[in-house]
C-alpha cells in the first residue's frame, strides 16, 4: 500500500508538526475515520467537531464540505465552544455511516449521536442518541450505577454478526446488541443483550477485577468485525482479542494478537517489536480476511492476511509506517513524510483504500494498493 492522499495542513519540515487551527482543513489529533472509497468521515478529536467530505478529496489539504459540531469552521472547544452538548461533541473518536446515517462516539459525552442521513450544510443537529436519555444529558452511566443501557467514555463501535457493537471503554467492557444488522442500530431505549468483559451488566472492574485473561480487558478501544468473528483492540493490555464465531454471551477470545498468552499483557517498551507484538493498539479493521491494527505507540500500522478465526500471538504480514518490523520510532525519527505515523489511533479498511488517523501529526492519510 502506498498514501494517496492527506487531509490536513502540510507539515513545514523534519520532525515540526502540521498545523492544528481548525479551518475548513486542518485537524488538530483525528482519532476517528471512516469511508467507502468515495465518502470521507473525520472525528476531529481535538477541535471537538465532524468533518465530511462527499466525495474523494480531489487534492491534499482539501477543505471539507461539512462542518459539524461547531458554529463556524475556525471556532473550537468541547460542547460547540460553550453553546450546549444538543449540537456540540467533547472529544469524538468514531465515526461510520451504516444504512446512509452517520454515527460518531462523542466519548466524553458518553454517547453516540446519530444523523439519520450524512449532513448536507454545517452545523447541523443530531437527529438521535444513544445511551443518554435525551440530547442535553451528558454524565457517565446517565449518572447512576452500570447498567446494560449505560456508557462510560464509548470510545468504537462497529457491527458483526448481525449484532451492533459499542466499546464501552470506561466500564471495561464491550456490549452487543442482537438483531441489528450492518445498515441498523438499536432502539435508543432498548438495553444491550451481550456484557462481554464483565460478569454482569453491573461490574466495571479492569480485567474483571481478576488480573488478564482470555474474556477481559483493561482498555477496549474499537470494534470491528464479519458475519463470522469479532474482534477487539484492547488498548491497555496491548493485544487484539476476536471471537470466531461472534460471542452470543460472555466467553472467552479464540484469538489473541500482540501477546503470546492471553494471561500476559506485557508492554515491551522503546525496544525492538518484530511481527507479533503491539503497544497500545488503539484501532482495528476488518475487511474478508484482512485486519489492520493501528499499533499506536510503536507508530505504525499492522496488517495480517488471512487471518485465522484461532489463535495466539500470531505474526503480522506486512508493516506500514515503519522500514521494518523492529523500527519504532515517531515518524522514524527523522521527519514528518507521507508514509510515516506519529501515534496512528483510527483506521477503516475498504477494499483497496485504508484509511488511517494519524493523531500525532494532526491529518489524515488515505492509502491504496
Amino acid at each position: 500500500m502506498r498514501p494517496v492522499r492527506r487531509l490536513g495542513a502540510t507539515a513545514p519540515g523534519g520532525l515540526a508538526l502540521p498545523a492544528a487551527a481548525p479551518t475548513g482543513s486542518q485537524l488538530y489529533a483525528p482519532r476517528g475515520v471512516w469511508t467507502d472509497g468515495r465518502c470521507v468521515v473525520v472525528a476531529d478529536t481535538g477541535n471537538h467537531r465532524v468533518l465530511v467530505w462527499h466525495d474523494w478529496p480531489e487534492r491534499d489539504g482539501a477543505d471539507a464540505d461539512v462542518v459539524l459540531g461547531q458554529p463556524d469552521r475556525t471556532t473550537e472547544g468541547p460542547a460547540a465552544a460553550g453553546r450546549g452538548p444538543h449540537n456540540g461533541f467533547h472529544l469524538p473518536t468514531a465515526v461510520a455511516v451504516a444504512g446512509g446515517r452517520l454515527v460518531v462516539a462523542d466519548a466524553w459525552h458518553h454517547r453516540l449521536l446519530v444523523w439519520d442521513a450524512v449532513p448536507e450544510h454545517d452545523d447541523t443537529p443530531p437527529d438521535a442518541v444513544l445511551g443518554q436519555p435525551d440530547l442535553l444529558s451528558v454524565e457517565a452511566n446517565r449518572g447512576g450505577d452500570t447498567a446494560a443501557g449505560t456508557l462510560y467514555w464509548p470510545f468504537g463501535f462497529g457491527w458483526a454478526g448481525g449484532t451492533f457493537w459499542v466499546a464501552d471503554t470506561g466500564n471495561r467492557r464491550v456490549l452487543g446488541w442482537t438483531g441489528v444488522p450492518a445498515d441498523d442500530l438499536p432502539d435508543p431505549a432498548r438495553p444491550a443483550d451481550v456484557v462481554l468483559g464483565q460478569p454482569d451488566a453491573h461490574s466495571r472492574q479492569e480485567n474483571r477485577g481478576e488480573g488478564v485473561g482470555p474474556r477481559s480487558f483493561r482498555w477496549p478501544h474499537a470494534v470491528t468485525g464479519d458475519g463470522q468473528r469479532l474482534l477487539v483492540a484492547d488498548a491497555g493490555d496491548h493485544r487484539v482479542l476476536g471471537w470466531t464465531p461472534v460471542p452470543e454471551a460472555d466467553t472467552d477470545a479464540t484469538l489473541v494478537l500482540g501477546q503470546p498468552d492471553p494471561t500476559v499483557a506485557a508492554e515491551l517498551t522503546y525496544v525492538p517489536q518484530g511481527p507479533a507484538r503491539l503497544r497500545f493498539p488503539y484501532a482495528a479493521a476488518l475487511d474478508g480476511s484482512r485486519l489492520a491494527v493501528a499499533d499506536t505507540a510503536n507508530n505504525r500500522v499492522l496488517r495480517w492476511d488471512g487471518l485465522p478465526g484461532h489463535g495466539t500471538g500470531l505474526p503480522a504480514d506486512a508493516v506500514l509506517g515503519q522500514p521494518d518490523f523492529d523500527a519504532h520510532g515517531e515518524n522514524r525519527w527523522d521527519a514528518v513524510a507521507a508514509d510515516t505515523f506519529c501515534w496512528p489511533y483510527g483506521l477503516c479498511l475498504a477494499g483497496d483504500v485504508l484509511a488511517v488517523a494519524d493523531s500525532g501529526n494532526n491529518r489524515v492519510v488515505l492509502w491504496a494498493g
